[in-house]
């Protein structure tokens, strides 16, 4: 074990002693969701790894090949350079920002895995009716990876002594199981509430409507008024106020922008499979 590791566990170490000692009266669960045992280049690594997994799992991830759909990824790349250029993304110039689309219809998803690694679901594009509830929802993901809340909830649902374990060269073989769940993971309600507002102040700062993902969670609350509960929802808690309070923070923060690109957000339907 070189002498940086050796540190990093000393720090860490000591770290939970004191935060056993000032939180000694708070459930654990608490206590865990203030301590996230990773560094920012930990972030990147661990991203790396399972981006690495999700490319050789093409049964689970099939992922849409560039080379084939090169307009498809031009369009969506538009979106995310737009909303990385802001000057909102705290890890704009060090996490990597990769996006990759998965070409599956049935899933209404996004996700963002440590570090910056982007994944999109064909599924979501479809059912979404403009560009800003795409820039809505993929700006929300961002904040999850921007704001480290993907780390804080792996070390939720792992265990620090787990993810301790995986930084230091141990249970690989766990990879695939947490790629697996980075699609469903169960963000706390303070994480979702803060990735929302985040995606408006990403938005708000374009031209893009700054309110676009609620237009998202207004036309999924709406479909799921039938019966039939949407994916996303199942994953992602939605208060009863959640729409309200991204129209209020794009009211506070007096947006102008009101553009839709629904002709341009056409294109990049089109030009998928």
């Amino acid at each position: 074990m070189n002498f940086q590791i050796k540190s990093r566990i000393v720090v860490w170490a000591a770290g939970v002693l004191l935060a056993i000692s000032l939180f000694s009266a708070c459930k654990e669960d608490n206590l865990i969701n203030k301590i996230n045992i990773f560094s920012i280049d930990d972030d990147i690594k661990l991203g790396k790894q399972l981006d690495d997994q999700i490319a050789a799992d093409p049964a689970t991830y099939p992922l849409l090949p560039e080379t084939q759909y090169a307009k498809s990824y031009e369009h969506i790349r538009r979106i995310t350079t737009t909303l990385l250029n802001t000057g909102k993304i705290k890890y704009k110039d060090k996490f990597v920002w990769q996006i990759k689309i998965i070409q599956n219809d049935s899933t209404l998803n996004a996700f963002c895995a440590p570090g910056g690694y982007i994944y999109v679901y064909t599924g979501i594009i479809k059912y979404l009716e403009d560009e800003s509830q795409l820039a809505g929802v993929m700006g929300h993901e961002i904040a999850h990876a921007d704001r480290r809340h993907s780390t804080d909830q792996l070390t939720r649902k792992y265990g620090v002594d787990f993810l301790l374990g995986l930084l230091l060269g141990n249970n690989q073989n766990a990879i695939a199981s947490i790629a697996t769940s980075l699609g469903t993971l169960a963000y706390s309600r303070s994480n979702e509430s803060e990735a929302d507002l985040a995606s408006v102040e990403y938005l708000c700062t374009t031209d893009y409507y700054g309110a676009g993902t609620a237009g998202f969670f207004k036309k999924l609350i709406a479909d799921g008024q039938g019966g039939k509960t949407p994916a996303f929802l199942s994953t992602h808690p939605n208060p009863d106020n959640r729409v309200k309070s991204i129209e209020d923070e794009a009211k506070r923060l007096n947006c102008g922008g009101n553009q839709l690109y629904q002709s341009r957000y056409a294109e990049l339907k089109s030009s998928l499979p």
